[in-house]
């Protein structure tokens, strides 16, 4: 027997209508799924709106790592602005203390 698959759509749909407050009982007859996975497309959803179901295998959870590294990525870019800026106003400072003596 084949698995049926569901796209983006139909899993927001369902997540959609566990939040609105429909059972879950009704909501996994209605789209022929067990509990348990309209369970877990919530949980996933909750977890990573912006990545949940993004396709087969790991894609999403790439998706994921690949946004946190490019967060991190600026937040050290605007660190080492930060540092740049600092280094040159303390060597501004030094400069004008050697001028004064």
């Amino acid at each position: 027997m084949r698995r049926k698959t569901f796209s983006k759509d139909e899993k927001l749909s369902v997540v959609q209508e566990l939040d609105s407050g429909i059972p879950i009982a009704a909501v996994c007859r209605e789209h022929g799924i067990n509990s348990s996975i309209a369970y877990r497309w919530r949980r996933e959803y909750r977890q990573n709106p912006g990545f949940a179901f993004g396709g087969k295998g790991n894609t999403s959870k790439l998706e994921t790592r690949n946004a946190q590294l490019e967060r991190i990525v600026g937040q050290l870019y605007l660190e080492n602005n930060f540092l740049k800026k600092a280094q040159q106003a303390l060597q501004e400072k030094l400069a004008e203390a050697r001028n004064e003596r």
